[in-house]
């Protein structure tokens, strides 16, 4: 009986939305090979991120048996897939393999870094297969929000697996391909050991409904529009962006598409062939000379992000153009969770303006591009998989549909981000658990979630910052009265004195009472500064700044 295991572990995505990262093994334990499907990023906030650019997994436990990774498998091309690559391959250093819209993107990501392109290699539909390793690897296409998306056929000794990647049951959605139930019942047919599947949308009751309903409405909308028309949607939903651009063509408007991000992924499409019939398109440039009642902007920016253009416009211009009373914007997009205050504070910007918003609460111009939890229950039915473990989701998602598998006969686990299975044996059984979590990208740098670095940026936003100096002579001594600089802190307090006057008042008694041990220690002067400044403060503003004090020595 061989003692060789096949595992699989969730770095990233598993226990929340964004910044995917699975790694599948076959082998010895221990020693086993290994293969990473899709590397994303998730997007900071400034609630608990401020100033990051960018969130992905920590994958240093992959990083120290890089010697063991196989290959490098983008599922599709959405930045909470490929969004990481670009910053972590030269840790692992193998081949990446896509299809051929996905291996665009991504090759994009690694030009960036100074990666070969030829490190990307473009792979063709299943049935067509991969070898990596002990690894024969299938691309089933599936439908989702982005053309070729892929559900993973992983055939190993140990058994067969698919992994879903992000999809819906759509079979008629417009860009890339229909979702194949004859074909993934066939897969099923033939014995899958452990379906890994989406769990997104488990809570939504419904089926999910088709990108196919939404043209009629939206050209509705449009046709019956006054003033300019912009609408934002997420750049990579090509065949809404593209229903979009119909609507403005169908009511004479001119087409204007803002925003790199929307830019790139039409050049992308259209230089691999998935995009074939796009509407003629003006620059942002050419629609200076057009009568704004005959203008149809599309715009990137659907969740809120500061710098894109959907915000830019509501604060004023973007590259020329400005909304005015009487025009329409809409969102073609669904809020994700934790973009709501960023949405919404650009909705009332908007309408300061004198625009009308249209958003998706109505359900007519917008669907999901995930699977709702009844298409979840029938994907069960087709693959009929021994093993059904859940990923893409928040802990809630993860339990919910790990529940759903159970009732439906399947041997089931929860595992979040480091949780190692064993997928061998007739039920998965956890075997290790692994130290994962964030690595943040801070301007140009990668930072650990737990260096502190942004604890403490949090911190001084919280309470402000306090820079005292004390300078002492040969006989340590003090040499003047020490002073203060602040940030983020009022004026003046409860005294009414200047604040700045008030600790510099209160340090400097402390130093005239302290006692020669203190004075030669620098540690313990810092720490008795360090305290009366926050004291000081406390007493008159409420709150204890972060402080860092300075002390010199003239020796």
């Amino acid at each position: 009986m061989s003692s060789d295991r096949l595992i699989y572990l969730p770095l990233g995505g598993a226990g929340e939305i964004g910044m995917n990262a699975y790694v599948y093994g076959y082998g010895e334990p221990g020693k086993e090979r290994l293969i990473l499907v899709d590397i994303g990023v998730a997007f900071p906030d400034m609630d608990t991120t401020p100033g990051v650019d960018l969130i992905f997994a920590d994958i240093t436990w992959l990083k120290e048996r890089a010697d063991r990774l196989e290959a490098i498998i983008i599922t599709h091309a959405h930045e909470d897939h490929v969004g990481a690559l670009g910053h972590v391959w030269k840790d692992l250093n193998v081949p990446v393999y896509a299809r051929a819209f996905t291996a665009n993107i991504a090759r994009r990501k690694l030009e960036e870094h100074g990666v070969p392109e030829e490190t990307v290699q473009t792979v063709s539909p299943w049935p067509e297969t991969i070898q990596a390793g002990p690894f024969k690897l299938g691309f089933v296409p599936i439908s989702h929000s982005i053309p070729e998306s892929s559900a993973l056929l992983i055939e190993t000794p140990g058994g067969r697996i698919l992994h879903s990647g992000d999809f819906k049951i759509d079979t008629d959605p417009g860009v890339g391909e229909p979702f194949d139930a004859d074909l993934f019942e066939t897969i099923g047919k033939s014995g899958i050991k452990a379906l890994v599947c989406d769990s997104t949308n488990v809570f939504s009751t419904y089926p999910g409904r088709s990108e196919s309903e939404l043209p009629s409405e939206i050209t509705r909308l449009v046709g019956e529009a006054t003033g300019m028309v912009v609408a934002t949607t997420f750049a990579s939903n090509l065949a809404r962006v593209r229903t979009l651009a119909r609507a403005g063509e169908a009511a004479g408007r001119s087409v204007v598409l803002l925003g790199r991000a929307m830019r790139r992924m039409i050049e992308a499409a259209e230089a691999t062939g998935v995009l074939v019939d796009f509407p003629k398109v003006i620059s942002a440039e050419e629609a200076q000379d057009v009568p704004r009642e005959h203008l149809m902007l599309i715009v990137t920016g659907s969740q809120g992000e500061r710098r894109a253009a959907t915000a830019q416009l509501a604060r004023g211009k973007y590259r020329g153009i400005e909304m005015k009373e009487g025009d329409t914007f809409l969102f073609s997009s669904k809020t994700i969770p934790g973009n709501e205050k960023g949405v919404i504070r650009i909705i009332n910007q908007f309408s300061e303006k004198g625009v009308d918003v249209v958003d998706d609460s109505s359900g007519l111009y917008h669907v999901s591009g995930h699977a709702n939890g009844p298409d979840l229950q029938r994907m069960h039915a087709l693959v009929q998989p021994q093993i059904m473990i859940p990923m893409h989701g928040e802990h809630r998602h993860l339990r919910k549909h790990s529940r759903l598998a159970a009732e439906n006969g399947m041997a089931t686990a929860l595992a979040v981000n480091g949780m190692m299975l064993d997928l061998s044996g007739n039920a998965p059984t956890v075997v290790e658990y692994v130290d994962t979590g964030r690595t943040y990208l801070d301007g140009t740098v990668q930072i650990g979630a737990l260096d502190g670095v942004v604890r403490d940026r949090i911190r001084m936003a919280l309470n402000g910052h306090v820079v005292v100096t004390a300078i002492l002579d040969e006989e340590d001594e003090p040499l003047g009265e020490p002073w203060c600089e602040v940030m983020g802190l009022p004026e003046t307090g409860s005294s009414n004195a200047a604040l700045v006057e008030v600790l510099e008042e209160d340090l400097n008694q402390f130093l005239m009472r302290a006692d020669p041990r203190t004075l030669r220690n620098d540690d313990k002067l810092e720490e008795g500064l360090r305290r009366i400044a926050r004291q000081s403060a406390q007493s008159e503003i409420g709150k204890k700044p972060e402080v860092t004090v300075v002390v010199s020595r003239m020796r």
